[in-house]
């Protein structure tokens, strides 16, 4: 069985962007050594635009060869003219509005989302899954995430998007690394109690 791994970006009070959903503050901790862990450890979370401003075309992918995430999430790609923003991965996309994908490697799962997972978690792969984000979908799929990969930015947003949107949950998860880097950001690795 597949894992589903939640990698996602957050603030130092839990927030994954702000009211918004915009998390852009966050880029200005993308220093030589974080990005330097990334280009190793999760090569395939950097997207395809990333990839190509950074001249990193030939990263091969490390732990996923699954992504899905939320249609907040995905509309920001779109909203940049982006239509595969991970054009290296399958993409997932839960989505109640989008009725046609904009790009042929973009799957829409307009139903039924923790179903669609559950049938990419029991695929043969030696690779997981990547649950990108956002905050709603995460909530709903709280009971199938596997691993949490959270990196926490050293700022404070007050209010925003939480991690997980979901009504009051006590989900157990035990710490398996911690990772800090000179420029603050701390990056915590946990697996679930099952």
């Amino acid at each position: 069985m597949r894992k589903l791994t939640y990698f996602v970006a957050c603030s130092i009070d839990g927030f994954i962007g702000d009211p918004s959903g915009d998390a852009s503050s966050m880029f200005a901790f993308l220093d030589e050594e974080f990005l330097e862990f990334l280009k190793t450890e999760y090569p395939e979370t950097i997207s395809a635009e990333g990839r190509n401003l950074l001249g990193l075309n030939d990263l091969e992918n490390q732990r996923f060869d699954t992504v899905i995430q939320g249609s907040g999430s995905y509309r920001l790609a779109l909203d940049a003219g982006i239509a595969s923003p991970y054009g290296h991965l399958r993409e997932y996309v839960a989505s109640r509005t989008l009725t046609e994908s904009p790009d042929p490697n973009v799957t829409l799962v307009s139903g039924d989302v923790v179903a669609a997972v559950r049938e990419l978690k029991a695929e043969e792969s030696e690779r997981g899954i990547w649950l990108c984000g956002g905050s709603q979908i995460a909530g709903e799929l709280l009971d199938e995430v596997d691993e949490l990969v959270i990196k926490t930015y050293p700022q404070v947003y007050g209010s925003g998007m939480p991690m997980f949107g979901a009504g009051f949950s006590v989900t157990d998860f035990t710490l398996e690394s911690v990772r800090v880097f000179d420029n603050g950001v701390l990056v915590r690795t946990y697996s679930r109690k099952r």
